[in-house]
């Protein structure tokens, strides 16, 4: 099987795998310079960088890359032991770098009014899938959405049986009105999604993130919850916090987003809930 053939059919399927490749050697690395591994998802393996030892470590270090979606420079010093494991003659080193092989990240919007709009416009642009879920159909539409890849119609509280969310996903939250803003953040915030982005005031995020702790919902998946949503750029108009949000899924894919104080006041909320939670059922006991 073509290694680069079996890149292009991993993409197009949207998986996901690790290309490792020798950048550089000396002495009697087991391999020549080039020479290239493709670690599936799956943890199957197409080609090699020398076998043994050396082998299994880069399949190790491709399950972190595939975690993480960051590329790496790894660098492996052959001594006579694990030279002699390998079969080789003699030690070497060998530096090899990792590469994360991924389809273009979905963007799932949720709402389809014009911070929808923009969203899908501007996500589109930076190579995002984007998936535009709405209740109404004269809303959601190939005529507002041309760059859409799908666009589908339907119950925010049944979203998640027409939507396909998993850890590479990022969703944003951006319907009409509170109790659809609960509707789908419920949906989604339940799934491996990588972001779930909530746009709304601080009064209404905590009485999203409360009442989803009140039915149930673990503290800790609010780890993926961002609200408010976007950098903070002092946007205003819905373009200007579209751009704002897509600034910050590309940090988040370049792995150098942080959150900003204000999305500190997620965990707040979940802190005091379990705070009160526990002083209830001391209260209780006593």
């Amino acid at each position: 099987m073509d290694l680069w053939e079996e890149i292009v059919r991993i993409r197009r399927a949207g998986g996901r795998a690790v290309l490792a490749t020798i950048v550089r050697r000396t002495g009697s690395a087991p391999r020549k310079d080039a020479a290239k591994m493709l670690i599936r998802d799956d943890g199957s393996i197409l080609g090699s960088v020398g076998g043994g030892c050396v082998e299994g470590e880069v399949w190790q270090q491709a399950r972190e890359v595939l975690r993480t979606g960051q590329p790496r420079l790894s660098r492996f010093e052959l001594n006579a032991d694990n030279a002699a494991e390998d079969g080789l003659i003699c030690g070497g080193i060998v530096e090899i770098f990792l590469e994360p092989i991924m389809s273009d990240p979905r963007l799932v919007i949720l709402g389809a009014g014009h911070l929808g709009q923009a969203l899908a416009e501007i996500g589109h642009l930076v190579g995002f899938q984007v998936v535009v879920y709405d209740d109404r159909e004269q809303y959601a539409n190939r005529e507002r959405f041309p760059e859409a890849q799908e666009i589908l119609v339907g119950p925010f509280d049944s979203m998640s049986d027409r939507v396909s969310v998993d850890s590479q996903s990022f969703v944003v939250v951006v319907t009409r009105g509170h109790q659809h803003d609960l509707a789908a953040t419920e949906q989604v915030i339940r799934t491996s999604a990588r972001y779930v982005g909530l746009v709304g005031s601080r009064r209404k995020i905590k009485m999203i993130v409360e009442e989803l702790l009140n039915r149930g919902h673990a503290p800790e998946v609010f780890d993926r919850l961002y609200a408010p949503i976007g950098l903070d750029i002092g946007s205003d108009t819905p373009e200007e916090i579209a751009v704002s949000v897509v600034a910050e899924l590309i940090a988040l894919r370049k792995g150098v987003h942080r959150r900003s104080q204000k999305q500190e006041f997620v965990f707040k909320v979940v802190e005091d809930w379990i705070r009160r939670r526990k002083e209830t059922s001391g209260t209780a006991d006593a």
